[in-house]
């Protein structure tokens, strides 16, 4: 893959046993590949342990285009965990994570990338009138019950947490990305939790969709876990390894740095007085590298020293 051309935006597609409506998301994303650029669009298909054929059919599908990705994860991990491993690897400065069988219309990405031109979040919102209609009545008031504890947790006003549709610029989606603990389908709520803390812009963009059948999220189990994990969010201490750096910093010489280490996937949280080298949590030992070649300090930062910073994916 070539990519000395800028790549503007990156496509990031979860899928865990998607192999049978892949080829129905396909043909509803091709049109509007077409219109973004396919010379400057990247697609990552992040496959999250499946056991059938989701990897085979997502390279047969879409392994023509010019930038394209597959990642195959030895495990199921979940949703969250998929969508982050994309952000990890995603070359876009725009991101947009979009379910594999793109029920969300796809001719929404053009209003979401534009929204982010100005905003560093972007969620889908299938909000209409007020609420939600599933395609059946205990779906659309769990979804509605599920919501109002999401709002309350997390802090959002956001109506709909769960829409599959997100758009992030890439900077603040790293971030996002490297402070998540949570793998399954509440990892939503707790990006918007995380957003609120760091003081994020979020523009949220409505969307129109199709209730497609063959969800993975079944109501009874997966609905205490969420719940179980919405209530932890405001108890959870999130802190990550950072190298602490000049503020004038060059990304260039973080970037070798990084390359030099091994490590990917991280931003840099530039501050009034210092910059913040964000990395995973068990990048330590990579950030001990990078500290003693730019001269930096190794250490431990909060949400709180990560707020209102501009944010740079390195």
């Amino acid at each position: 893959m070539n990519y000395d051309l800028e790549i503007r935006t990156s496509i990031i597609i979860p899928a865990y046993n998607e192999a049978s409506r892949l080829a129905s998301g396909y043909e509803r994303l091709r049109p509007i590949l077409e219109e973004l650029d396919p010379s400057d669009t990247e697609v990552i298909v992040v496959d999250d342990g499946s056991t059938d054929d989701t990897m085979r059919a997502a390279s047969d599908l879409y392994g023509e285009l010019a930038h394209t990705q597959f990642i195959q994860q030895p495990v199921n991990r979940g949703k969250g965990a998929a969508i982050r491993l994309g952000i990890a690897v995603a070359h876009g400065e725009n991101l947009i994570a979009a379910d594999a069988d793109m029920s969300i219309n796809p001719r929404h990405f053009v209003e979401i990338l534009a929204a982010l031109a100005n905003s560093e979040l972007a969620p889908g919102s299938r909000v209409d009138h007020g609420h939600i209609d599933y395609d059946s009545t205990l779906r659309t008031w769990s979804g509605k019950v599920f919501n109002r504890l999401a709002r309350h947790y997390s802090g959002t006003t956001l109506r709909d947490t769960q829409c599959g549709c997100k758009g992030f610029q890439r900077g603040p989606a790293r971030l996002l990305g490297l402070l998540g603990m949570i793998d399954g389908f509440t990892f939503d709520a707790e990006m918007f939790f995380l957003a609120k803390q760091l003081a994020l812009t979020i523009t949220p963009v409505k969307v129109t969709w199709d209730d497609v059948s063959g969800s993975s999220v079944r109501i009874g189990r997966d609905t205490i876990a969420m719940v179980r994990d919405l209530r932890a969010l405001p108890r959870t201490r999130y802190a990550n390894p950072v190298v602490e750096l000049q503020r004038d910093v060059l990304i260039g010489d973080i970037a070798i740095a990084a390359r030099q280490t091994r490590v990917q996937g991280l931003v840099l949280a530039r501050g009034e007085e210092n910059a913040l080298l964000v990395l995973p949590r068990d990048g330590s030992l990579a950030g001990l590298g990078i500290a003693e070649t730019l001269r930096g300090t190794l250490r431990t930062a909060y949400l709180n020293e990560l707020r209102a910073r501009t944010y740079e994916a390195v």
